[in-house]
């Protein structure tokens, strides 16, 4: 259905019900230093998220996901509930109505959750063919416009997604095996214009596995910290310097500086 459509372009409608078809579409990243030198992620990319435990990795992971508006937000996730998925974006003021998730925890303790347009739920994190089925519904409600009451108004609709994360499912899978599953998903990813963050334990998994998980991503955030500050680096976008940079996250909003 989606795959026939012009990428990395968005059409809308003018006032009088005319279509127009709008520039390449870019996701801001809420950054200044990435968005105004390229701005803004180009459509159809994936970027890996790695970071050490207890980082702020998620919070960033989050917050690149956070979609403004016109845009939408499916999470992945195997380490929080669905309800406390919602909540991390409502808490930086993200308009529900627009953020869906796939809970891979809840369906264990309570098998008899029912699936809505915007919550789904699987069984465990093993279930790969269920998460991918649920991603897939997922995005076809949006693109029929079945997801949310809310207007949209770009077509093809914009479409963030984060997985969190690739560790806890690297936990149950053998790495081939994932890394088939994440061929498919950042593929899914390309082919609906969309853009992909995936979050990722820097201290559990060797650097030949990180290395062959890096061959999926179009770039790489790496968050480590020091004297209890936390840094980033940035790898894959042009223009935008290598360099480790503090960072800092404060109500729903990051801040670098060199």
């Amino acid at each position: 259905m989606y795959h026939a459509i012009l990428p990395f372009y968005r059409s809308a409608y003018n006032h009088s019900h005319e279509m127009i078809v709008l520039e390449m579409y870019s996701y801001r990243s809420g950054i200044p230093l990435i968005d105004e030198v390229t701005g803004g992620f180009d459509a159809g990319t994936n970027y890996l998220v790695l970071a050490p435990p207890m980082s702020p990795a998620d919070d960033l992971a989050f917050f690149l996901t956070k979609p403004i508006l016109g845009e939408y937000a499916i999470v992945l996730s195997t380490n929080e509930r669905a309800a406390e998925v919602i909540d991390s974006f409502k808490v930086m003021g993200v308009d529900k109505r627009y953020v869906g998730a796939i809970d891979a925890i809840t369906k264990s303790s309570s098998p008899g959750i029912a699936d809505t347009s915007r919550l789904m739920f699987v069984a465990s994190p093993t279930d790969l063919t269920g998460i991918g089925i649920k991603f897939s519904k997922m995005v076809e409600l949006i693109f029929e416009g079945e997801f949310s009451d809310g207007e949209g108004g770009l077509f093809p609709p914009p479409i963030r997604f984060c997985v969190n994360s690739v560790s806890t499912l690297l936990m149950y899978r053998k790495m081939e095996v994932l890394y088939q599953f994440l061929h498919v998903l950042t593929t899914k990813v390309k082919k609906i214009d969309g853009i992909g963050f995936y979050v990722m334990n820097t201290e559990s998994f060797d650097e030949r596995t990180v290395a062959i998980l890096k061959q999926l991503m179009d770039g790489v955030f790496e968050v480590k910290t020091e004297q209890n500050a936390p840094l980033m680096r940035i790898q894959g976008l042009k223009g935008v310097p290598s360099d480790w940079m503090n960072f800092t996250i404060t109500k729903g909003q990051v801040a670098i500086s060199s």
